[in-house]
């Protein structure tokens, strides 16, 4: 065997032992079509391409949870098709509402009438290259005040073959996003500059924690749901979040696979105000704290930026 053949073996073999070794990562990105300071049909054209650009180069699967009134009404052409390119780059789509409300402030049966309405808009879609609708996400991660509400709620969605995407990692990555369109729509090259230098700082500090926390928790590293947003600063950064990721031992996969992770079966019967990620929700199970007192804080200029440009009751 020649040294060039053993050595390409050779490099064959470590990138198969570090994958191997790596957790996975499950992609999801928040309110498609874009979550953007701007309405502007390019803007989230150009959002879109470079998002779904970024996840082929990556081979990253992932899956988009998609607010349907969005789809509807003035420009709700134009954001259907961007819907349909992310169907047709293969990536999973699913259900974030009608009309992005909390289960916490609506009355049931209101919000399954809510969620009833994007489901008549995205189940044609999806079947339409023969897939399943199978994923509902709750905006805020508000899964209801009280037992009776969330399990009203969850029984519904498990007649309509619904599975509940929960989130094990995430970035506050909607904080820096409108400041980050401030900055693109207005050319401000150098403000880009510092948010998106920013942004990766905090991600890199956050992404180190949760895996952190959750070895602490569970004595083992599970598969993680990262809660990502389709924003402008996350198509501009894909390759840097990448990086970090790979710097993490962390590899991406489907949520559907991330979800066969034994750690998703362990109970959640949280009821109550805050909208908790699943660490959170297991650890009141198991009853164990996590190590909050370190947990990174976003910048106190970019979430006072974020709160001025975010007009959204």
């Amino acid at each position: 065997m020649s040294r060039l053949l053993v050595f390409a073996s050779a490099i064959a073999f470590f990138a198969f032992a570090s994958v191997a070794r790596a957790e996975g990562v499950a992609l999801t990105f928040d309110d498609l079509p874009t979550m953007a300071l701007t309405g502007d049909a390019p803007y989230a054209l150009k959002t879109t391409t470079a998002l779904l650009a970024g996840l082929r180069r990556h081979g990253a699967p992932a899956t988009g949870f998609v607010i349907g009134e969005r789809l509807e009404g003035d420009g709700g052409s134009e954001h259907t098709r961007l819907v349909k390119a992310w169907r047709d780059a293969g990536m999973g789509l699913g259900n974030h509402t009608y009309s992005h409300d909390s289960l916490n402030k609506t009355p049931v049966a209101d919000y399954i009438a809510d969620v009833e309405h994007t489901d008549r808009i995205l189940r044609p879609l999806l079947a339409a290259r023969g897939r399943p609708l199978q994923w509902f996400r709750h905006p805020f991660l508000e899964t209801g005040d009280t037992l009776e509400t969330r399990r009203a709620f969850e029984s519904w969605l498990a007649a309509h073959g619904y599975r509940v995407a929960p989130v094990t990692l995430e970035n506050s990555d909607y904080v820096f996003a409108l400041p980050y369109d401030d900055a693109v729509l207005r050319n401000d090259t150098v403000a880009a500059t510092r948010i998106r230098r920013a942004y990766l700082d905090h991600t890199a500090n956050v992404v180190a924690w949760y895996r952190a926390a959750a070895f602490q928790l569970l004595g083992r590293r599970p598969s993680l749901v990262f809660l990502l947003h389709a924003t402008r600063l996350n198509a501009d950064t894909l390759d840097d979040l990448a990086v970090i990721l790979q710097r993490n031992d962390l590899h991406p996969i489907s949520l559907d696979r991330a979800m066969k992770d034994p750690a998703y079966k362990i109970a959640d019967t949280y009821a109550g105000p805050d909208g908790d990620e699943w660490l959170s929700r297991w650890a009141r199970t198991l009853h164990k704290d996590l190590p909050w007192g370190s947990f990174p804080e976003p910048p106190a200029d970019i979430v006072a930026e974020n709160d001025r440009l975010d007009t959204n009751p």
